[in-house]
């Protein structure tokens, strides 16, 4: 994995920054982002996970006039059956955030989210430093 830092903005908990993980280059904006991408890409190399795309698509609230419009999820993430999911990672769930999650629910009832936080990594993250480099 080739990585390419950017100055840090003052916030010394967020990582933004450039990288590079199996012939993809993007740029993530956190440090947990960039893990979930080490992990996908686990599951892509055992085929569990066909491909990932990093916030490919925006969802827009229709009628909406005030407040949040649209939502652009961090990963999109297609699956061996055709399935695709989408992925959220989260360290902190703003009142913004959550009303676009639950946006999301109303005005695209079939779309499948999940949102991966600090439960997620507290428990996986163990078991992931020990197979991931660079975890």
């Amino acid at each position: 994995m080739k990585q390419i830092a950017i100055p840090n903005r003052g916030n010394r908990s967020t990582w933004q920054g450039w990288f590079e993980i199996d012939g993809k280059r993007m740029y993530l904006k956190s440090n947990w982002e960039r893990k979930f991408c080490l992990y996908l890409d686990l599951m892509k190399k055992h085929k569990y996970v066909v491909d990932y795309v990093y916030e490919p698509e925006t969802f827009w609230f229709e009628g909406i006039k005030r407040g949040a419009v649209s939502y652009k999820p961090d990963f999109k993430v297609e699956f061996p059956s055709g399935k695709f999911e989408y992925y959220e990672v989260k360290g902190y769930m703003s009142s913004r955030d959550a009303t676009k999650m639950k946006r999301m629910k109303k005005y695209h009832p079939t779309i499948t989210m999940t949102i991966i936080g600090k439960d997620w990594f507290k428990s996986n993250s163990p078991k992931l430093k020990a197979i991931i480099k660079d975890w």
